[in-house]
């Protein structure tokens, strides 16, 4: 079940332009077009779900539905994340503590129950359900963390997206630098990775009165789209060329098929 696309600097740079477009998009559907949290809460979830059944299906890493998937996860925690924090009125250090503790919990449960909690070793339907309820949280928390650093801590948005993307630095220089395990240090910048997006996609939608760059959730969403789709292009691509190039360098006496 190679369904997980490996872990590379493409990798992260699609995740964070998928966790940002997830900022931006939510906000468009939830605040721009009104829509509202809990209504686009639901919508979201529809999403993730038709999405998340068609990636269950396949038996092969498919960039298209992956990112799909992703995206899916990101949008709707964008407003699941805003509608515990606002609607319900939990407040963002209560909503991203109470997600951090189903996060971990989630964790914890997939670690006992598959004895591993690394990507690269899914090779069950319980894991790999584990692995996207996991991705799900992870997404939800990341907004409420976002919104919690820009508001509540008094940074604003580049000021959260600037200590967000420090830590995700640490974490970078903690993977070449020490013996620190690799799975942690992938989930603390799976999970890092998004309030980085919700941050920054709030520094690029916000009003300049609001400290932000003004560029609306209808225009960043669309270059973030844009972004976005030309990566998984070539990452389609690339994924189709390896086949070929392995066929390539099989020894001249090899079948081929």
């Amino acid at each position: 079940m190679k369904k997980i696309p490996a872990v590379t600097l493409l990798f992260w740079v699609m995740k964070i332009c998928a966790t940002t477009l997830g900022e931006t998009a939510g906000d468009l559907l939830a605040q721009t077009m009104n829509v509202g949290y809990g209504t686009s809460s639901l919508i979201l979830i529809g999403i993730f779900l038709v999405t998340l059944l068609a990636q269950l299906a396949v038996d092969r890493y498919i960039p298209v539905l992956y990112w799909a998937v992703i995206l899916a996860t990101s949008t709707a925690g964008t407003t699941m994340s805003d509608y515990m924090d606002r609607t319900l009125g939990l407040g963002y250090a209560t909503g991203a503590a109470l997600l951090v503790t189903i996060l971990v919990v989630v964790l914890g449960v997939w670690r006992m129950s598959e004895k591993s909690l690394s990507v690269s070793d899914i090779t069950t339907r319980r894991g790999e359900l584990f692995y996207w309820t996991a991705i799900l949280f992870s997404n939800t928390l990341g907004t409420a963390l976002g919104d919690f650093l820009a508001d509540d801590s008094g940074l604003g948005f580049g000021g959260g997206a600037l200590l967000i993307g420090t830590l995700l630095a640490l974490v970078v220089l903690a993977h070449y630098f020490t013996r620190l395990s690799s799975v942690l240090l992938f989930w603390v910048a799976f999970v890092l990775t998004r309030p980085f997006g919700a941050t920054f996609g709030d520094l690029l939608t916000k009003t300049p009165e609001k400290h932000g760059l003004g560029f609306g959730t209808t225009g960043s969403s669309l270059f973030l789209f844009a972004i976005l789709l030309a990566l998984i292009v070539y990452t389609s691509w690339r994924t189709k060329q390896l086949p070929l190039a392995a066929e390539g360098n099989a020894p001249s006496g090899a079948v081929r098929r």
